[in-house]
């Protein structure tokens, strides 16, 4: 059994070794004789026969499209699918059609198979017309898949690009901390220290925990909304300090939600949007739920105030901001997430930001 299962691991390894050319070839042509083996097999009645004329004609079709990819690998195809291109696609397999016919009329003619009712002409003729036919519906499907596997190329291209570009501009902001907030905090703690060290003290250590979470999270695109959800409460308990009575603040994290894995400082700018924009004439609620349900994550971040507050851009804003939190999301799930930022249907003065993240996020390179 160890040695069945060693063969399958060994035969799997080598298969994944290939590459993608060879891998669609040996599938390609196997199918292929597969089809021709079971013609062969109607016409002559006997299986040995049968496959005594479509195995090597197979391996003599796999022979010339090995000869037609490095022919259309030159510069002269670099175009794809050009009128020009198909003119020669239709040259080369007839031309290479040409002895693979020959072959099969000089190997029935040789073991005296030829099929009854057909003369010598139409021996040579229908094998030329339907390699001709096989060649140039390979070549076409050649094209295709190069165009297909130049583009996925292309598209993981740009995805690494707009990745890397991502990562430098978090790199950027973690580095770059908003200057008035840190002044801010610092300013609160001396103010603090002379008549409320503890309060102090417990400030320096929210601040520290915030810096703590955004520098370490640099080279980190994605963690625990644990981990995220703690340099959230750091960055609220700062501003908590800051404001006093005038910001309430409530954090609630579905224990399940805890361990699942989110892209990093992807809420951030959301909360710190909430209060920035929010509404402090009469106290900032700022609410943050999240939950679990199946492989999905979903997020609600509310604060009282107006869309307008969060249209108005701030004088020194140094978050990435809305469009950048969408593209992190297109980035990390593609596809699998949704983003509403929208007033309260009720009428009252509240923004609601939802998110719903589906399954795992993707790891920027």
């Amino acid at each position: 059994m160890n040695a069945i299962v060693r063969t399958a691991g060994s035969i799997t390894e080598h298969w994944n070794g290939l590459r993608l050319f060879w891998r669609a070839q040996i599938l390609g042509w196997g199918f292929f004789a597969i089809l021709d083996l079971v013609y062969q097999r109607l016409i002559y009645h006997e299986i040995w026969l049968a496959a005594s004329r479509a195995l090597p004609t197979v391996l003599s079709l796999v022979v010339v499209s090995s000869i037609l990819h490095s022919i259309y690998t030159s510069r002269r195809f670099d175009g794809g699918l050009t009128r020009r291109t198909v003119t020669w696609i239709l040259g080369l397999s007839i031309g290479m059609a040409l002895p693979v016919a020959i072959f099969a009329f000089a190997a029935n003619e040789w073991f005296n198979w030829s099929v009854p009712g057909r003369d010598p002409v139409d021996d040579f003729a229908f094998p030329l017309i339907h390699y001709s036919i096989v060649l140039c519906g390979w070549s076409l499907c050649y094209f295709w898949l190069r165009a297909e596997t130049a583009k996925q190329a292309e598209h993981r291209h740009a995805m690494r690009a707009e990745a890397e570009a991502l990562r430098a501009r978090l790199e950027e902001l973690r580095l770059q901390l908003d200057p008035h907030f840190l002044f801010n905090a610092l300013n609160g703690v001396a103010e603090e220290i002379p008549e409320h060290p503890k309060s102090a003290l417990a400030m320096l250590r929210d601040l520290t925990a915030y810096l703590r979470h955004s520098l370490d999270g640099i080279h980190q695109t994605v963690v625990t909304v644990e981990a995220e959800v703690a340099g959230l409460s750091a960055y609220l308990g700062v501003q908590r300090a800051r404001f006093g009575e005038r910001l309430r603040t409530s954090l609630h994290v579905d224990p399940e939600a805890a361990l699942r894995r989110i892209a990093s400082f992807l809420l951030q700018p959301l909360v710190e949007n909430a209060v920035q924009h929010g509404n402090r004439d009469h106290g900032l609620d700022v609410g943050i739920d999240i939950r679990a349900a199946g492989d999905r994550l979903y997020i609600t971040i509310d604060n009282t105030g107006t869309l307008d507050d969060h249209a108005t851009p701030r004088r020194h804003h140094t978050g990435i901001g809305l469009e950048n939190v969408r593209r992190r999301l297109a980035l990390h799930y593609p596809n699998r997430h949704q983003f509403v930022l929208q007033q309260a249907e009720s009428g009252e003065s509240r923004v609601i930001a939802t998110m719903i993240l589906e399954g795992e996020p993707c790891s920027a390179p």
